[in-house]
């Protein structure tokens, strides 16, 4: 494109997978990474507008609404992402405290992998989904894991104790927090092989050969800074035109080369893992690169996202958010408590605002400038037992505890409002977590339910639904499937993000189709709302009427008076269309409509002359 300014193209997110001679899936659902780090899978960027210049492109397509109702439109425009097209894949897994933790199968493995007990299942898999209502709608297969080494409960000293208090599956790996066990990771690259007995490891190879665990205090939480795998430690090549031979020289940011975990006692702790995803299985030895908590300010840490260059931390003392541009030397960039913070459990990030769950409901904190983060008054929904939170465009889904699933309307972020609950028809009693993820053009929700010791699968979105249409459509749930857990339901791995190419500080994170393209990167994603550092905004632009344009006038006033004057005078294009007829006139000869007119009127007339002159020409040849 010469470096100009262009719609991404939209394209489908690549996983792949393989099966060897006897059927045995080898590898499955697996991401890839390009040459240089790059994540490669595909994003699909459902930017929200088509690439005409007319018709439906706006000006709250690209920059702030006055009626700040584009937040999740700026995000997906911007190509941040917005959880919509998340893919869970054939299992879920879900974190089960002192039991360890289950992959749970939720599709079939044919195509179209209909989730089981969705309205596609019913039409693609009608056997099957037959075979699930006589189950009453229960999952069946499933593959579990204690959470310890096979080894530990031999040893003869003291047992070694964990509790999967938080998960995150990426490619081949399954991060997670294990309470006293600290951080643990899990080889699951053989979950949906047959010829494996044991399809989830600690140690594929031995003990001694790997060390896939960090031992800490008492770890709550871990984050991924993207769910996507991105390698920032590869080497770079010109001809690529990527990395630091891009034209604005930005490489990946080191974020991307640690897992960040909430310890209650140590605070933040961080890993280095881009050894699991460098190819080399002899250098995957674990270790801890930091270990940050000044005066005690993250005591209590219990969860933890990250954002570009800044993690989100709730605990005792509130929200903390943290600048953590320089991995390795973190700073605190704002902190909010009581009273508008109380008992934070958990907090999610859009765009510019980052949204908390607490004892008392769903807060939202304007985090435009992480560094000037302000507390967006009013912006309350009371919910007297919130727990995690997952945003998906304009809906924030709440796992409400005994409440159910809470789907809250985040449209405008500075006035949520309850859209509504979904309790299963009472089969909901404990939601801790949930999570979101789009298949075959539905939207699903997964939800842990804690101690009632289930989860649960719901259908949100269907394509036979009259309104499942547009850019986020209001959900519809239905339960469609649930399976017994052997332990508390506590947390559930999220999906991959199949519409995020670049985070929230510009760090692009997802390989590009054409060679040298790249996203945004901050300076230019703050020009589409921010000039001289102050944020502007646009009206809608409803009015038909170009020339009055009402919608620009009344946000803007009206023009001056030497713009008037010049809107109301013929334009150069005018002005010589005017100066052409005039000199067609005064020289005699017809103007070219006039031409045009008489050539028609001329066809018509032979075009009815034509059975006259066939009349015409057989008496001729009679006589």
């Amino acid at each position: 494109t010469g470096r100009r300014v262009a719609p991404v193209r939209s394209a489908c997110a690549i996983f792949v997978s393989s099966q060897n001679a006897n059927r045995e899936w080898i590898y499955s659902q697996q991401q890839t990474i390009s040459a240089e780090g790059y994540s490669g899978i595909s994003f699909s960027s459902h930017f929200p507008h088509t690439v005409r210049t007319t018709e439906t492109k706006g000006c709250t397509d690209c920059h702030l609404s006055e009626n700040n109702d584009n937040n999740a439109y700026m995000a997906m425009a911007l190509m941040q992402g917005t959880n919509f097209y998340n893919f869970i894949g054939r299992f879920m897994y879900v974190a089960q405290g002192a039991k360890g933790f289950e992959a749970v199968v939720v599709t079939e493995r044919d195509e179209p992998q209909a989730v089981i007990g969705s309205s596609l299942h019913k039409l693609a898999f009608p056997e099957n989904y037959k075979k699930h209502l006589e189950h009453k709608k229960e999952l069946t297969e499933f593959y579990e894991h204690p959470g310890n080494d096979v080894g530990t409960n031999l040893t003869l000293f003291k047992k070694e104790k964990t509790e999967v208090l938080s998960l995150q599956h990426r490619g081949e790996f399954l991060y997670a927090a294990t309470g006293p066990g600290g951080l643990r990771v899990y080889d699951i690259a053989n979950i949906d092989q047959k010829g494996f007995s044991e399809r989830i490891t600690t140690a594929p190879f031995s003990p001694l050969g790997q060390k896939l665990y960090v031992k800490t205090k008492y770890a709550t939480a871990v984050a991924s800074p993207a769910t996507i795998a991105v390698d920032p430690t590869r080497k770079h090549y010109p001809q690529n035109e990527e990395w630091e031979n891009r034209d604005d020289k930005q490489g990946i940011n080191l974020i991307y080369a640690f897992l960040y975990v909430a310890d209650k006692y140590e605070g933040l702790v961080l890993v280095q893992v881009a050894t699991l995803l460098d190819g080399n299985p002899r250098n995957n030895f674990l270790k801890r690169a930091l270990t940050w908590n000044p005066n005690g300010i993250l005591n209590g840490a219990n969860n933890i996202t990250v954002a570009g260059s800044h993690a989100y931390i709730t605990c005792d003392r509130g929200l903390v958010i943290v600048d953590i541009s320089d991995p390795l030397k973190p700073r605190v960039a704002g902190e909010f408590g009581a009273p508008f913070i109380k008992n934070p459990r958990a907090v999610q990030v859009q765009f510019r605002y980052a949204f908390v769950t607490d004892s008392e409901g769903l807060k939202v904190v304007d985090v435009t400038d992480p560094n000037q983060a302000r507390a967006v008054s009013g912006a309350v929904v009371p919910l007297s037992d919130a727990h995690n939170l997952y945003l998906v465009r304009t809906y924030a889904y709440v796992a409400a505890g005994k409440q159910g699933l809470a789907i809250i309307d985040i449209e405008n972020p500075e006035k949520p409002r309850l859209d509504q609950i979904f309790n299963g028809e009472g089969e909901i009693k404990d939601a801790r977590d949930v999570k979101v993820g789009m298949t075959n053009v539905s939207l699903f929700a997964y939800i842990a339910d804690g101690e009632h010791k289930a989860i649960h699968v719901v259908q949100l979105t269907s394509a036979e639904q009259p309104d499942n249409y547009g850019f986020s459509p209001r959900p519809r749930p239905e339960l469609i499937a649930s399976k017994e857990t052997l332990g508390p339901a506590l947390a559930i791995s999220e999906g991959v993000d199949r519409d995020r190419a670049v985070d929230e500080s510009g760090n692009q994170l997802s390989v590009f189709g054409r060679r040298g393209a790249r996203p945004f990167n901050a300076a230019e994603m703050q020009r589409m709302y921010m000039i001289d550092g102050k944020m502007f905004t646009v009206p809608e632009i409803k009015d038909a009427n170009k020339k009055e344009n009402k919608d620009v006038r009344r946000f803007f006033g009206l023009p001056r008076a030497s713009d008037a004057a010049s809107a109301d005078s013929p334009t150069k294009d005018e002005h010589k269309k005017a100066d052409e007829t005039k000199s067609g006139q005064s020289s005699g000869e017809p103007s070219k409509e006039a031409r045009l007119r008489n050539a028609a009127e001329l066809s018509s007339l032979a075009f009815m002359s034509l059975p006259l002159a066939v009349v015409f020409f057989r008496l001729r040849r009679r006589r």
